[in-house]
């Protein structure tokens, strides 16, 4: 008798510092109380075993259970003084019940007692206390038939265990409570800090983009014309739109186009609109988005895509403000605010004499520069937060990102920008069956990133240069070598078969850069010597432009 206690005793020791390990090694407390109650049911037999914490409200609800589905556990809600374990939390004593389908107190809320089960079951329940008061109650149900022992012990036992679990869960509400606290400090810091400049919509608290909003700031009030630059996905309409709004105008029309969705008899008809009977289909008179922008905000966007034959059209409006609809000959006067925006480089785009320089001047008198998502950084976080919380609302689920995710979020290289790091969360969001989004989840953890594949081409006869987390759509410096310099255009051809000082593509035999020096090279002549665009040429980040440059000894020559 004596080495049977014995033996309890140490079994009974070595569970109690198995669980003091597993409280202390997460701050996941879900899964802490759940891997806790899974213990106690491989050592000691357990039949069920459940934990029930109080909430906010004042309600109990059971947060972690073994031996119970899914949607029993979502039952597990009780007043304080309801039934058994309503009357364990308001009085804090421990209660044995040694045949629970006796006991009247008993309402078997869950719904996992049954009725038909031969075994008698004994429930035996101690309150969670922590700091003298009661937070939540433990309980557990054995079947004594099979497996007869003290129930005194049973109690002392688990009185222990609920113990260590009220320290770590008031440990865990402390540490959730400062962080709250902290987050709500540095919103209100932030705000005060950039509510200077800050747009509606549009999120931003890295450098580059307070610089942008005190620009939109302060051209915003004049009629002055403004230009939109930077990369497809970087919010240029969100700018406009703000623009529009923070604007004298904010009371009339935004009227917005996107000039290259449209060939360019749809478009002219759409700007300037058309009189009836002007062509076919044309049966009544339709007025044009200048017409409907009188007195507000016209937004062309993708100007930069217009004909040669449209650009002239357009000019005389912007010279004059005033146009005849397409089949008429009466001139309309107008008063419109415009607001351009493109992705494209309009400068070699004049050079080339595919873009009006007339029309260029016209249009670039007040130019603001959108920096793509890689430049910006800063802002990642609380963009992740924006589209997660927006997910959240529109799906009724309650979803959040883990570390790991966020390490290989904030280490992309986003080609798309802003609008591609919406669409990655959206879809990793869908497709996580928890609630939280990890790296795995992640299609690029996988290799099968299709922005990965479209950035970074395979050359024939080499694998894909598949970068792995955290940075996994991120290229890596060997990634040069996978990467195909585009000689069909004649600039890129001469500069990578004639590079200043040098004959990169001599060795090649393809007309290319054969070293990591030479494309580096290469690429730097090709943007001017400016490392943020080469970077972006080879699909590097700055960062690792510049560990490549510094690695090779190449210098930056300025002009």
């Amino acid at each position: 008798m004596a080495t049977n206690y014995s033996r309890d005793g140490d079994l009974e020791l070595v569970t109690i510092y198995e669980i003091s390990k597993i409280l202390s090694s997460s701050l996941d407390l879900s899964k802490t109380l759940h891997d806790v109650l899974n213990l106690l049911a491989s050592h000691l037999g357990i039949r069920r075993s459940m934990i029930i914490l109080v909430q906010d409200t004042g309600e109990l609800h059971m947060v972690s259970a073994v031996g119970l589905s899914r949607e029993e556990i979502q039952r597990g809600r009780y007043s304080a003084g309801e039934g058994v374990t309503g009357r364990i939390f308001k009085t804090g004593m421990a209660l044995v019940i040694p045949d629970i389908t006796h006991e009247p107190l008993f309402l078997n809320r869950t719904g996992s007692l049954d009725a038909t089960d031969k075994d008698v079951a004994a429930f035996i329940g101690v309150p969670i206390k922590a700091g003298g008061e009661t937070i939540g109650v433990m309980s557990i149900h054995r079947a004594t038939d099979k497996h007869v022992r003290s129930f005194e012990k049973d109690q002392r036992f688990l009185t222990m265990v609920a113990n260590l679990i009220g320290q770590t869960v008031r440990l865990h509400q402390s540490i959730v409570a400062e962080r709250t606290e902290l987050v709500r400090e540095k919103t209100r810091l932030q705000k005060e800090l950039h509510g200077k400049y800050s747009i509606k919509n549009v999120i931003g608290v890295s450098k580059r983009m307070q610089e942008v909003f005190a620009e939109v700031h302060q051209a915003a009030p004049s009629r002055a014309t403004v230009l939109l630059r930077g990369e497809s996905g970087t919010g240029k309409e969100a700018v406009a739109r703000a623009i529009h709004f923070l604007s004298p105008r904010k009371d009339a029309a935004f009227i917005k186009v996107n000039c290259a969705a449209l060939s360019e008899t749809l478009l002219e008809s759409e700007l300037f609109g058309h009189e009836k009977g002007s062509f076919t289909g044309a049966q009544g008179e339709r007025k044009g988005r200048f017409e409907m922008a009188n007195g507000g905000t016209l937004f062309l966007d993708e100007i930069g895509d217009i004909s040669p034959a449209f650009q002239a059209k357009l000019l005389r409006v912007l010279q004059e403000r005033e146009f005849e609809r397409v089949g008429g000959n009466r001139t309309i006067h107008v008063d419109v605010r415009l607001i351009t925006a493109t992705n494209r480089d309009l400068e070699k785009a004049v050079a080339a004499n595919e873009f009006r320089a007339d029309l260029y001047y016209r249009i670039n008198v007040v130019s603001i520069f959108l920096p793509p998502l890689r430049e910006r950084r800063e802002d990642i976080p609380s963009l992740v937060e924006h589209f997660i919380g927006k997910f959240n609302k529109d799906n009724q689920r309650s979803i959040h990102i883990a570390p790991d995710a966020m390490d290989i979020v904030l280490n992309c290289y986003w080609p798309g920008n802003v609008r591609e790091l919406e669409n990655c969360i959206e879809r990793a969001a869908t497709m996580t069956q928890g609630n939280a989004i990890h790296g795995l989840n992640f299609p690029c953890t996988h290799h099968r990133c299709l922005t990965q594949v479209l950035h970074v081409p395979a050359t024939p006869g080499r694998a894909l240069a598949a970068p792995v987390a955290p940075n996994a759509a991120f290229v890596p410096i060997e990634a040069i070598h996978a990467v195909p310099m585009p000689s069909a255009e004649p600039a890129i051809a001469h500069a990578a078969g004639a590079g200043s000082g040098a004959n990169p593509g001599a060795n090649s035999g393809a007309g290319r850069p054969a070293s990591e020096r030479d494309r580096l090279v290469w690429a730097m002549e090709q943007c001017g010597w400016v490392q943020a665009k080469a970077a972006r040429l080879l699909n590097l980040t700055p960062r690792q432009m510049g560990y490549a440059l510094q690695k090779h000894s190449i210098e930056i020559k300025h002009f």
